[in-house]
């Protein structure tokens, strides 16, 4: 049984209890734990500051030159919080609503109410630190509306909010490094998680400057490491971005829950050809002023892909502006994976735009219109100067090509609900864990979870498990379980150089995204996921038989380090197969085309599905099994998702 320990009570009161019936760490005692927090991206930076401040002695990794060159720091648009600073009706309330709504109602209550208590105290907090938040004309705090809400919740710092929120954070952390409560290792990869007696005491690192194996011990063990989109090789994510730190730690009992469960998000540059490493976002918040359209007929969709009309020569009568069309409550801010479809559904017609026909039209026009071009300069200048240098076209004067690309995985590490996981002493924090998210996240929530769970959750949590291990003896890092598990990094590392074939790990990386995308994104069906797990299977057996890999360890070796993080996506992608297989509904952004509605809309299965599927890995080449976590609905009723 899976025990995700949500406290009981009325939902408004749980957190508020559970921190009350907690065991605390006396300031003196906490001098005497080491906490290992791996990634410095908001959740991890935010967590190693709090700890540190709090009186831990606190570890952090990254692989990065430093921290804060964590992927946080590539969020655009925003961060959502109940302050109800527009007075349109919103409350803490209405954010967990929207939230779970949102995700198809395939998340923990518990877990979401607290999200959206602690939102509020999100904000001060950056305030406190200086994070530059837009501010209207009075001097307030600004805010805008995002996909999936009637009202206006996300604050914001033009298009670089998560850079602004990690700035914050990382100044926090840096605060506690130069008082020396924290010791940052950057340059540096977790390669496996070390446990004694069942609990997780360390991990085995790489220095990624001289190929040291290094063991480092700690009383907890904090995986902050992001998502694992890149397992489609073309996301928004930084080509740095794996799934290792989360997948070494899955094979050391470490459940893994809903892999399955993507997020496509709608606005990104559009894929050009195989040159590209990584796609492009551009933020949600754009869909506030853009309209999205494409031409109503596929003779004029046609002439615009042979350059044989522009987007303004199509009259207003000739556009069909499709999400304004379906949904007119909401429009052009359906939540993410509504839209996705709705544009796939527009190319897979044949009225998709630009010259591989692989896009639709994000339209500032009318809003330059109504606004003036200086206030939405103003508001997206940067966005709109960042797609001019990639595609050499001006917004300002032309619409915006747009198409899905990954972004975000809802997937990741099973907790409970003090981000624990099924290893005692590890947690999991931010996207790294399943997320209070379910099965779509809401745009400007990702930014929210990162520092809830870092600056508000884990300080109380991780402290109720190291006041209950009964001692404060320092972890012996002579204990054999270290070398062992060193001794097996070291040997993986071997077997990885060993391989002297004729294919790059690049081209079956490549390989390994084609399928998942064709067979495990935007739309999946039985027969393609069931093909997609043999060629998965294929694929391996040429990676350990024909892979390519350059170098020695004892050096910077960029080829090793993909290498391992390759067959690792390699293992993820067939879990993630088996986990679509296995969920026979539509759901968020998990759409089976054997389980929709009349009107081509995400039909769930609740009676069968409303559960978290975390998976147990039970050995190499070995099937995992499958446990259930049953999902329970006390405040909210299970309703079809509608945004009309």
């Amino acid at each position: 049984m899976l025990d995700s320990k949500v406290p009981a009570g009325p939902l408004a009161e749980k957190w508020s209890k559970h921190k009350f019936n907690m065991k605390l760490v006396n300031p003196a005692n906490k001098r005497k734990f080491t906490i290992i927090v791996v990634g410095t991206g908001l959740a991890g930076a935010s967590a190693a500051a709090s700890l540190a401040e709090l009186g831990y002695n606190v570890k952090t990794f990254c692989y990065q030159d430093s921290p804060r060159r964590a992927h946080s720091i590539a969020a655009q648009g925003g961060i959502n919080a109940a302050k109800n600073y527009q007075n349109d009706g919103d409350s803490v309330f209405r954010l967990f609503y929207d939230t779970i709504k949102g995700g198809d109602y395939r998340a923990r209550e518990a877990n979401v109410h607290r999200l959206a208590e602690v939102s509020v105290n999100i904000i001060d907090q950056c305030v406190a630190q200086g994070v530059p938040f837009a501010r209207e004309y009075g001097g307030l705090l600004d805010n805008r509306s995002f996909g999936g809400a009637q009202v206006s919740r996300t604050f914001y710092a033009r298009g670089q909010t998560g850079q602004q929120l990690l700035l914050g954070a990382y100044s926090a952390l840096n605060r506690q490094i130069r008082k020396g409560k924290v010791q940052s290792y950057t340059r540096h990869e977790m390669l496996d998680l070390v446990k004694i007696d069942g609990h997780a005491r360390g991990i085995i690192t790489r220095d990624m400057v001289t190929g040291k194996i290094e063991a480092h011990e700690g009383h907890a063990v904090l995986l902050c490491t992001g998502g694992y989109g890149n397992v489609f090789f073309l996301s928004t994510n930084a080509m740095g971005c794996n799934v290792t730190a989360a997948w070494r730690a899955h094979k050391r009992g470490a459940f893994f829950a809903n892999p399955c469960y993507t997020q496509i998000h709608p606005t990104c540059i559009p894929v050009t050809g195989d040159h590209q490493s990584k796609l492009t976002l551009m933020s949600e918040s754009l869909r506030n002023d853009g309209r999205v359209w494409v031409p109503k007929t596929v003779e004029l969709a046609e002439k615009l892909r042979k350059g044989e009309l522009k987007p303004s020569d199509i009259k207003e009568g000739d556009r069909d502006y499709f999400l304004e069309r379906k949904y007119p409550s909401f429009g052009n801010l359906v939540p993410r994976d509504v839209a996705s479809r709705n544009a796939k559904e527009m190319v897979d017609e044949g009225r998709g735009v630009g010259k591989s026909g692989v896009a639709v039209f994000l339209d500032f026009a009318d809003a330059i219109k109504r606004l003036g071009k200086d206030t939405v300069e103003a508001k997206y200048g940067n966005l709109f100067d960042m797609y001019y240098q990639i595609t050499d076209e001006n917004p300002y004067e032309q619409p915006m090509r747009i198409y899905p690309a990954v972004h975000y995985t809802m997937g990741g590490i099973w907790v409970d609900y003090n981000l624990m996981t099924t290893v005692p002493g590890l947690y999991a924090l931010g996207e790294a864990n399943f997320s209070d998210h379910g099965a779509n996240r809401l745009g400007a929530s990702a930014l929210m979870q990162g520092l809830s769970d870092g600056y508000f959750v884990i300080p109380f949590t991780v402290g109720d498990y190291l006041a209950n291990l009964g001692s404060f003896a320092p972890v012996d890092k002579n204990h054999p379980a270290f070398e062992e598990t060193r001794k097996e990094v070291e040997s993986k590392i071997t077997t990885l150089l060993s391989l002297k074939g004729e294919k790059t790990v690049d081209d079956i990386h490549k390989q390994l995204g084609h399928i998942m995308w064709e067979y495990c994104g935007m739309a999946r069906t039985e027969e393609g996921l069931i093909k997609a797990k043999r060629l998965i299977q294929e694929l391996r057996k040429e990676f350990w038989s024909n892979a390519r890999v350059l170098g020695e360890n004892d050096e910077l070796n960029m080829s090793l380090e993909k290498a391992g993080r390759v067959a690792d996506f390699l293992e993820l992608g067939e879990l993630m197969v088996d986990d679509a297989l296995n969920r026979r509904e539509s759901c968020g952004g998990h759409f089976r085309l054997e389980s929709q509605t009349e009107e081509g809309e995400a039909k769930r299965i609740d009676e069968e599905f409303t559960y978290v599927a975390a998976w147990e890995y039970k050995g190499d080449n070995q099937p995992e099994v499958l446990h259930k976590e049953e999902l329970v609905f006390e405040n909210v009723k299970l309703t079809q998702r509608s945004y009309k």
